[in-house]
């Protein structure tokens, strides 16, 4: 018998990161990243000035992804990753940037190596849907 969580699974994955609280942290430490991390600048600077809204957005939008509570619907209304990155300039280049903020943020969590990889592993689902080029 296999004592490793099933991830992706019911709420699993979402459970494994700390549930909502735990993500608000982890989107913080992204967005941390993101301001220090050189190639994530032209990402960054697509941002308003003010992130709360973003960090907010990142999390719930995470926080679904990993099967928890639908909390982007409740407070957004739908979610359409393709649609609101639309008017961004976003290819591969910015893509790999925000993957690697994503990576470095998750290489500081607490988390089982395993995990790391399959939270990286779902995370590259939505960036992909965000290239606009």
């Amino acid at each position: 018998m296999s004592t490793t969580p099933s991830y992706g699974t019911v709420d699993a994955s979402f459970q494994a990161t700390g549930r909502e609280s735990g993500l608000f942290k982890r989107v913080a430490d992204f967005y941390k990243a993101m301001s220090i991390e050189p190639r994530a600048a032209a990402v960054l600077a697509m941002r308003p000035d003010d992130l709360e809204q973003s960090r907010d957005k990142l999390t719930r939008a995470v926080i679904g992804r990993l099967n928890g509570p639908n909390t982007f619907r409740s407070k957004y209304g739908p979610i359409s990753i393709p649609r609101a990155h639309s008017h961004l300039p976003i290819g591969e280049t910015e893509r790999d940037a925000w993957l690697c903020c994503m990576e470095l943020a998750l290489a500081s969590q607490p988390y089982a190596d395993h995990f790391k990889t399959f939270l990286f592993t779902q995370l590259r689902v939505p960036a992909e849907r965000c290239r606009t080029q």
